[in-house]
C-alpha cells in the first residue's frame, strides 16, 4: 500500500534505551532529505518524524518521541531543547533589590557537540571545505538543513573518536528534539549511590501523580496530530527499575489505545558500572518481572542484548566476525543494537507495501507466544561486486546471523514463525548473472528474484516454518559520530573487500552497512524462558533480597509472576508434542 502514512510514536524508557534510541534516531536522521527534487526513498520518514515550524517559521522535522530518564542524565542537553527557543523574557522581573548570583560551570562538550553548535549558529568550520553548489536551507531557528549538516560532518568524521568522552546518550545526539520529548524523573538520580531507581517496584510506583500527568499530556500531544496512528514502539530498560515503569506504561497504552500495535523491545547492556553481587541479583529479578509484565501488555516483546544471557553469570558477549566493538562501552554495544533495530523495524516503516505493526505481531505472536527472539548479521557478509546467491552460498554450514536476544538458535529447523529483513544491498546483484548454458553452481544461482533467493536459503535451515521476508536496497547510513568499530575487511559501503588495505594505510571510514536480521518464535524460546525462571526461583527472595520486595511487588504478586513465566515457557513446546526441554522444565512437570 502506498500514499498512506501510518504514524508510530516511540517511547524510550531508561538510560540504556536512550543510548540505543539515540543511535537509532541518528541513523534515521542520516537518511532524511529536505530536497523536494530528490526521489522519495523506500523508507517513509514521516512514520516516525513529525513536521513542525519554529517561531521564525522555519520547517523542522523532529522525532515523534517521548524519552524518559533520571535526574542528572542529560548533562549538556536542555530538557526543553533549543529548537523553539525564543530567547529569555526578562520583562516580568520586578525585583529592584540587590541580587547575588551563583554560577556553576556547565559540563564540557566534546568535539562533536562543539561542531554541532557551530553549525547551528551558521558558523563555518575552518578545517573543512564546505563549498556546495546548493544553497544551505534552514531547518531550524538559526540552523542549516540536515543535508548540509550531514555533508559537513562527513568531511570531519575522522576527527571524532568519542569513546573516552561519551558519558550519557546526549553526548552523541545529532538531532534536535521537540520540547515535549524529554521527561526527567526527579525522584531518582542517574549518578551516585543514593536515590537510585534499582528495583521493579520502585518503577511501578512512579506512574502516578505528576509523572503520569506529564506522560499523558505528551502522549495526547503526539497522538492528536496523527492521522493514522498504527501504534507504539517501546524501548525499555530491563535490568533496573525502568522495567517496572515500562510495565505500567505499556499497560496504560494497552488500556487507552486498544487495537494499536505495541511492539516492545527490552534492552539490557552487556555490563553495568560498579556492579556488585546484590546489584546483579536485582538485575536478574528486574529482567524476570519485566519480561512477564511487558509481554502481558504488548503485542509482542523482544529482548535485545549482546549479553550471553540475562542471568547473573552470562556467557561471553555476542561476537560478530567483522565488528571490533568493546562490549563494556555502552556507546559501542548500543550502536550494534541500533543497527539491528534499524532493520528489524523496516516492515512498518516502508513507503510502499508496508506491513502494519499489528500484522507483524500477529504473524509471530501465535497461541500466546508473544515473546520473540532477534538475530542479526551486522554486517551482512557480502563481497563487493558479487551477487546475493554468491553471498548466501558461502554460508551453507550455518546462518550468518548471531543472537541479539541471548537466545541460541535450535539448530534443528523447528520454528513457529519467522520474519527476515535484508537491508542495504544497494548496488549489488540479487540474482546470478551466469551466461546461458552455464550450469548454476548452486540451486540459489538458478532463481530469478532476490526474494526467492533469500527465502530458499532460509528455508534450507527452517523447511517447515512459516516465513515472511522483506528486502530494502537502502543501507543503514553511518554518519558522525557513529563509532568506527568495523573490520578493515570492509570497504566504505560495508561490503567485503577482496583484500585488506596495505599495512600503514588507514582504512576508509565505513559510511553505510548492509544488515540481515530475523525475528523468530520457536521452541528455543521455551528453554530461554525456563532458564530465566530457574534463575529467579533457586533462592528465597525473602531471605536473600528482602529490600527488593519492600518496595513492591508483594510476595504473592512475585510468585504469581514466576508462575506466569513458567506457563509462558510451556507455550513454546512444539506442535508435534515434542519439547525442547531443559532439566528445570522436567522438574517443573514432576512437581
Amino acid at each position: 500500500m502506498s500514499g498512506l502514512c501510518r504514524e508510530v510514536i516511540t517511547l524510550q524508557l531508561g538510560h540504556y534505551s536512550n543510548f540505543v534510541g539515540t543511535h537509532w534516531w541518528n541513523l534515521q536522521d542520516a537518511s532524511l532529505s529536505y530536497d523536494p527534487e530528490t526521489p522519495q526513498g523506500e523508507i517513509q520518514s514521516d512514520v516516525v518524524f513529525r513536521e513542525g515550524q519554529t517561531l521564525g517559521g522555519h520547517v523542522t522535522y523532529t522525532p515523534r518521541l517521548i524519552a524518559m530518564d533520571l535526574k542528572g542524565s542529560l548533562r549538556t542537553l536542555r530538557q526543553e531543547g533549543s529548537l523553539y527557543d525564543a530567547g529569555k523574557d526578562t520583562s516580568a522581573v520586578t525585583w529592584e533589590g540587590s541580587l547575588m548570583m551563583h554560577k556553576e560551570s556547565p559540563p564540557a562538550k566534546n568535539s562533536f557537540l562543539e561542531d554541532l553548535d557551530k553549525l547551528d549558529k551558521g558558523d563555518i568550520l575552518a578545517e573543512a571545505d564546505f563549498s556546495s553548489s546548493s544553497q544551505p536551507q534552514c531547518s531550524a531557528a538559526g540552523s542549516v538543513s540536515v543535508d548540509t549538516v550531514n555533508s559537513r560532518l562527513a568531511q570531519v568524521q575522522k576527527g571524532y573518536r568519542l569513546e573516552g568522552s561519551v558519558k550519557v546518550w546526549s553526548d552523541f545526539l545529532r538531532i534536535h528534539l521537540h520540547p515535549r520529548t524529554i521527561s526527567v524523573i526527579h525522584q531518582y538520580n542517574h549518578d551516585g549511590e543514593a536515590h537510585r531507581l534499582e528495583a521493579f517496584g520502585q518503577g511501578e510506583a512512579l506512574l502516578q501523580g505528576s509523572v503520569l500527568e506529564e506522560l499523558e499530556d505528551k502522549l495526547h500531544f503526539f497522538v492528536e496530530e496523527c492521522d493514522y496512528l498504527q501504534g507504539f514502539q517501546v524501548l525499555c530498560d530491563l535490568a533496573d527499575g525502568f522495567a517496572g515503569l515500562g510495565s505500567k506504561v505499556t499497560e496504560m497504552l494497552q488500556d487507552t489505545y486498544g487495537g494499536r500495535g505495541i511492539l516492545t523491545w527490552g534492552l539490557a547492556p552487556v555490563s553495568h558500572r560498579n556492579s556488585t553481587p546484590m546489584k546483579d541479583l536485582y538485575h536478574l529479578l528486574n529482567c524476570t518481572l519485566g519480561t512477564v509484565h511487558l509481554t502481558n501488555h504488548s503485542s509482542f516483546f523482544c529482548p535485545l542484548t549482546l549479553r550471553g544471557g540475562l542471568g547473573r553469570r552470562p556467557s561471553s558477549p555476542t561476537a560478530f566476525p567483522y565488528l571490533n566493538y568493546d562490549p563494556s562501552l555502552w556507546y559501542h554495544c548500543s550502536s550494534v543494537l541500533a543497527l539491528a533495530l534499524d532493520a528489524l523495524t523496516v516492515p512498518y516503516r516502508l513507503r510502499n507495501n508496508s506491513v502494519p505493526m499489528w500484522q507483524v505481531a500477529d504473524t509471530l505472536a501465535v497461541s500466546g507466544r508473544k515473546v520473540v527472539a532477534a538475530y542479526g548479521a551486522v554486517p551482512f557478509p557480502m563481497m563487493h561486486g558479487s551477487s546475493l546467491p554468491d553471498a548466501l552460498s558461502a554460508c551453507t554450514d550455518a546462518l550468518p546471523w548471531k543472537p541479539l536476544s541471548a537466545c541460541s538458535e535450535p539448530g534443528d529447523g523447528r520454528c513457529y514463525g519467522q520474519w527476515a529483513m535484508l537491508k542495504g544491498f544497494e548496488g549489488q546483484r540479487l540474482i546470478s548473472s551466469l551466461a546461458p548454458g552455464i550450469k548454476p553452481p548452486t540451486p540459489l544461482h538458478s532463481l530469478h528474484s532476490g526474494e526467492d533467493v533469500l527465502a530458499s536459503y532460509i528455508r534450507s535451515f527452517y523447511p517447515t516454518a512459516p516465513l515472511a521476508l522483506q528486502m530494502v536496497s537502502t543501507p543503514s547510513k553511518l554518519t558522525p559520530p557513529f563509532p568506527q568499530i568495523f573490520s578493515q575487511s570492509l570497504d566504505a559501503q560495508g561490503f567485503l573487500q577482496s583484500q585488506a588495505p596495505p599495512p600503514g594505510l588507514p582504512a576508509s571510514a565505513v559510511s553505510s552497512l548492509p544488515v540481515l536480521t530475523s525475528l523468530q518464535s520457536g521452541p528455543a524460546l521455551g528453554t530461554w524462558l525456563s532458564e530465566l525462571h530457574r534463575g529467579a526461583s533457586t533462592f528465597d527472595i525473602r531471605r536473600v533480597a528482602p529490600s527488593f520486595l519492600s518496595q513492591g511487588p508483594e510476595m504473592g504478586d512475585y510468585q504469581e509472576a514466576l508462575e506466569q513465566l513458567r506457563l509462558l515457557a510451556r507455550c513454546y513446546r512444539d506442535d508435534s508434542g515434542g519439547v525442547m526441554r531443559s532439566s528445570s522444565e522436567e522438574e517443573d512437570d514432576d512437581d
